[in-house]
């Protein structure tokens, strides 16, 4: 959880302004400014030997006149005089300090060692730095805006940003709207010192804020910043958007899984998996943060839409199933009571159309929705048409009866705890010309838009925070002294042998060793020992395949050898296989041919694999296998650890989930024996840091069990895990 330095530093009782100016350009003048016009109650000491008062305020000649520690330190001197400043500040003992500059690790070489020099300052005072490079803070709700941004509104939305346009953006956004508040705003800047991990602990500590905005271009560690996630999601939405979403530039995969591992893709996959609340255009972001401070989130994705015209109906039922939503079956009950009220043309399934119903009378409107919304089925409502304007379209007597509906359906989300989203034409009017209904509804708490695509994307993040309210987090993986001793000895073989490389034979074995069940495996140096394989296995057709640490490709490579059912074809493919090795490889190293009981036909082929991703850490990939896995690219992500429950989201989440199920006369693949190889494969990965990569593919699924057949590991480099950016897929 947040420090009490941070909790300090991001809600100082005093600040020191370093750079202080007379000059109203300069930030060391309009920070200055901006906390005595928004009334600061804090002590305010302004740093500049040059004058003696600035705005009223006077000034000291240098952070050894300070009168005692201070919380946080503004420095808004050049980048070649902040180490110096940082180790002022630690002798004084602040807390904190918000670094401006550029031209640290942003610029190049010299600035990476110019803010190690900064870094080693502050760590050896325990001057905890945000930034440098940053737009700076606020914390509205003590008056502190180091930032210079007018007129914010205080509130309950906290806010990340690695830029300062779109923090500017967001603000800008939230002072249009009219009712959004923010509560803290950090730029992060380099993340040199203070990561983003640290500060949604902040977040989940402040009791000032209950959503987090995070705009991430990158992360310093994402694994870290995956386990804050896990610790604030329960307990408060964090909406975000994650930037770079291709995936140029990636070096070349060493296995499939590596290959497909695309950096946004897996980033999508695993911040969702971990909690976030992800948007995928930079005009949703306040909406759905906004949604989320307000309303309760959805128990189910059933809900109901309510709607004074069949265009906006259709339309609405278009746009939520689309994001996955089911249309609520309403009960007997509720049908008979809209057609009580309601006129015969009116449409009392869902989505209901009121047909001209609540034109002489908008109070219909109340009653309707809280007819619905005691359905047992549905848990959500989208109001959508030209509600609001009802005085604005027929006549200014209906304004009354309006205003008393609009009250009584802002009371109902409180009450029944189910949320509810308005989508009005009439919002589209400038503020000053919106009707009354419609600034009764927003005050009251229920979110207004004019575009009901976005009043839909509003519902599908009360859904998404619904669904990780109601997650599970992963079980513990398995001691590894518990487990796999038989990879400790493969361990220790690679490294006395210097390889990454775990040969087929040595990864079956650590597998079967740790628990999982797997077909048999005979590793044949020779001819005759191919034969006497193919006895041992009883003389029933066999699969033969190259290993070699050289050959990873085994089927590229002629390494695999089908059907092979009789002891003169057995020889045969051995020296068929050996000597595809030679033409494919300069002097291969080969162990031998593994030889293995052909699968049953009929079986679907998965791929079920790890990559250890350079931001996230260990991330599991599952899709459809076979040696076109690269062409079909239908696969999903999850950091690891898993649990049952992510492996199963993983299973229905794939494109031709439909394959699962027995599509086109196919046979359903056992689930729970996916689930449990999953969540076995994760526990391995976990108990074993040295795994850099690992695929089973292809995986074959029947209706009852499983069979894998091919286990390929790769290990870390001797110096710890390397940066896989992959080729990959693009979200």
């Amino acid at each position: 959880m947040a420090s009490n330095d941070l909790l300090n530093i991001l809600s100082p009782d005093s600040i020191a302004i370093i750079g202080a100016s007379k000059n109203p350009a300069k930030r060391g003048y309009r920070s200055l400014r901006k906390l005595l016009d928004d009334g600061y109650a804090g002590a305010i000491y302004p740093i500049n030997p040059k004058e003696s008062e600035i705005c009223g305020v006077r000034c000291l000649p240098d952070l050894g006149s300070l009168p005692g520690p201070v919380d946080l330190a503004l420095v808004c001197t050049p980048a070649a005089t902040v180490a110096s400043v940082i180790a002022e500040c630690a002798a004084k003992g602040v807390r904190g300090a918000v670094v401006l500059a550029g031209g640290f690790a942003e610029a190049g070489d010299d600035g990476e060692r110019l803010q190690e020099t900064v870094l080693a300052a502050a760590r050896a005072g325990r001057v905890r730095i945000i930034g440098p490079n940053t737009s700076g803070m606020f914390n509205t709700h003590k008056a502190c805006n180091l930032v210079g941004f007018s007129e914010l509104r205080k509130g309950s939305v906290g806010l990340l940003s690695q830029s300062g346009n779109m923090a500017l953006s967001l603000v800008t956004e939230a002072q249009a709207n009219g009712h959004v508040g923010l509560s803290t705003y950090v730029g992060v800047g380099n993340e040199a010192d203070i990561r983003f991990d640290e500060y949604l602990d902040y977040f989940a500590a402040d009791p000032n804020t209950n959503v987090v905005i995070a705009y991430v271009e990158g992360l310093k560690d994402g694994r870290r910043f995956l386990n804050a996630l896990r610790r604030i999601s329960p307990e408060k939405p964090v909406v975000m958007y994650k930037s770079g979403r291709t995936s140029a530039g990636r070096s070349s995969a060493k296995s499939h899984t590596g290959a497909l591992a695309g950096e946004y893709a897996v980033s999508e996959a695993v911040l969702r998996q971990a909690g976030a609340v992800l948007a995928h255009r930079s005009d949703e972001i306040l909406p759905m943060a906004e949604a989320l401070s307000l309303l309760p989130p959805l128990r189910s994705r059933g809900v109901a839409i309510l709607a004074d015209g069949g265009g906006h109906a259709t339309i609405a039922a278009d746009a939520l199933s689309e994001r996955g939503f089911v249309l609520a079956a309403l009960s007997g009950e509720t049908r008979r009571g809209l057609a009580a009220i309601l006129p015969a043309a009116a449409s009392v399934a869902n989505p209901v159309d009121v047909a001209g119903g609540t034109d002489a009378d908008p109070s219909v409107f109340a009653t309707c929705a809280e007819i619905l919304l005691q359905d047992p089925s549905v848990d959500g409502l989208l109001i959508s048409g030209l509600y609001g304007g009802y005085a604005v379209r027929f006549s200014q007597d209906l304004l009354p009866a309006e205003i008393d509906a609009t009250n009584l359906i802002g009371a109902m989300p409180r009450r029944l705890g189910k949320p509810v989203v308005v989508h009005s034409l009439y919002s589209a009017l400038q503020a000053d010309q919106r009707p009354l209904p419609l600034l009764d509804m927003r005050c009251a708490g229920i979110p207004v838009h004019s575009s009901l695509e976005t009043a839909v994307r509003c519902m599908q993040a009360l859904a998404e925070y619904g669904e990780v309210s109601r997650a599970f987090p992963p079980m513990p993986p398995p001691d590894r002294a518990e487990h796999g001793g038989v990879f400790e000895q493969v361990l220790a073989r690679c490294r006395a042998e210097g390889r990454r490389v775990v040969l087929e034979h040595e990864g079956r074995d650590s597998l079967r060793d740790f628990g999982l069940e797997l077909v048999p495996a005979l590793l044949a140096a020779d001819e005759s020992e191919a034969e006497e394989a193919f006895l041992r296995l009883g003389g029933q057709p066999v699969a033969m395949k190259i290993v070699s640490r050289d050959i990873l490709h085994k089927t590229d490579s002629g390494g695999v050898k089908l059907n092979i059912a009789d002891i003169t074809s057995v020889r045969r493919s051995f020296l068929e296989i050996a000597a595809n090795a030679k033409a494919a490889v300069a002097n291969p190293r080969v162990a031998g041919v593994l030889v293995t009981p052909m699968a049953a036909k009929g079986g679907l082929e998965l791929i079920i694999g790890v990559v250890r991703e350079s931001a996230y850490g260990p991330v599991m990939m599952f899709g459809l296998g076979g040696v076109l896995v690269e062409v079909f690219r239908d696969v999903v992500f999850r950091a690891l650890p898993i649990s049952r429950i992510d492996a199963f989201e993983m299973l229905d989440e794939i494109k031709a989930r439909a394959l699962l199920d027995g599509a086109r006369g196919g046979a359903p693949v056992d689930r729970d024996a996916l689930a449990d190889l999953m969540v076995s494969i994760s526990d391995f990965v976990e108990a074993f840091p040295d795994i850099d990569e690992l695929d089973l593919n292809p995986v074959l699924a029947y209706r009852d069990g499983l069979a894998v057949l091919d286990v390929r590991i790769l290990l870390t480099e001797s110096s710890g895990a390397r940066s896989i950016h992959k080729e990959g897929i693009e979200a």
